[in-house]
C-alpha cells in the first residue's frame, strides 16, 4: 500500500499535519498541496481542533516545490491556497521545522503563527536564482517579520542560513536540539490549546488585519509576477 503524502493525527486538540514525501525531502507536488489544503479547510469547521501543528517527515521539513516538472497554474493555485488557509485560519498554526526548509516550504513557515526550529534547520529562498517568483504571500509576511531591507536581501541573494540566524531575525520563536523538536513544539501547541479558542481567533484575526493588511494584495501581485516570468521563460513558450 502506498503511503499517503500527508499524515494527520489529532491529540488533545492538537491536529498534527505531517508532510510525508521523505524520499523527496517533502518537496511539494499537487497531491501533497491539495491534501494539506483539504485538511486545513476541514479543521476550520472542526470544534475538536484547537491548534494545528505543521511538520515534515524524514530529513527535512520541506525542500520547496517539486521541480521534476515545469510549474503549472494549478501549482500556483494550490501553494497559494495553502498559504491563505494558514493565514486566515481561525486556529493558530505552529510550524515545527527541521533540516531543509526551502522555497515554498519556507513560505508556508512564514505564514504560520508560531515557528519552532530545530538546530539543524537550513533555510533558503532560491527562487530568484532559478528565474521564478516567490509565492505564499511572502512579499507581505517576510517584510512584516524581518523588515523590508532584510526581506529584499533574503529573496534576491538567496543565501542559506541556519536556525540561530532565524531566531535572531525573528523568523522563529526558538531553536532547540533536533531530538527535542517534537516535544517542544507540542508543548507550545498545548499551551495554545489551553486558551479560549474565541479569544485566540480574535487575536489572530486582528493581528493579521493590522500586521498583514496587504496580504491579499501580496497574493495577487505574486500571482501576476509568476505568470509573467513563466510566460517570458523558454519553458513558457
Amino acid at each position: 500500500m502506498v503511503e499517503p503524502t500527508l499524515l494527520s493525527t489529532l491529540d488533545q486538540g492538537v491536529l498534527t499535519l505531517t508532510l510525508n514525501r521523505p524520499e523527496k525531502l517533502n518537496a511539494i507536488d499537487n497531491a501533497l498541496a491539495a491534501a494539506l489544503l483539504e485538511k486545513l479547510q476541514a479543521a476550520a469547521n472542526n470544534p475538536e481542533v484547537r491548534v494545528i501543528r505543521l511538520r515534515g517527515n524524514g530529513r527535512a521539513f520541506c525542500a520547496g516545490r517539486d521541480v521534476s516538472a515545469p510549474p503549472t497554474e494549478r501549482d500556483l493555485e494550490l501553494v497559494q491556497g495553502v498559504a491563505v488557509a494558514i493565514v486566515r485560519h481561525p486556529r493558530p498554526v505552529v510550524a515545527a521545522v527541521h533540516g531543509w526548509t526551502v522555497g515554498a516550504g519556507f513560505e508556508w513557515t512564514m505564514d504560520a503563527d508560531v515557528v519552532v526550529t530545530a538546530d539543524d534547520a537550513r533555510f533558503k529562498l532560491p527562487e530568484a536564482s532559478i528565474g521564478v517568483f516567490v509565492t505564499g504571500g511572502l512579499v507581505a509576511t517576510l517584510p512584516a517579520i524581518a523588515g523590508l531591507s532584510r526581506a529584499k536581501a533574503m529573496m534576491l541573494l538567496g543565501e542559506e542560513f541556519g536556525a540561530r540566524q532565524a531566531v535572531d531575525w525573528g523568523l522563529a520563536l526558538r531553536a532547540v536540539p533536533t531530538h527535542q523538536l517534537d516535544e517542544v513544539s507540542m508543548v507550545v501547541c498545548q499551551r495554545l490549546a489551553a486558551l479560549d479558542p474565541t479569544v485566540v481567533a480574535h487575536y489572530k484575526r486582528v493581528l493579521n488585519a493590522v500586521g498583514l493588511d496587504r496580504f491579499d494584495q501580496a497574493i495577487e501581485e505574486e500571482s501576476n509576477a509568476t505568470r509573467l516570468l513563466v510566460k517570458a521563460s523558454p519553458l513558457g513558450t
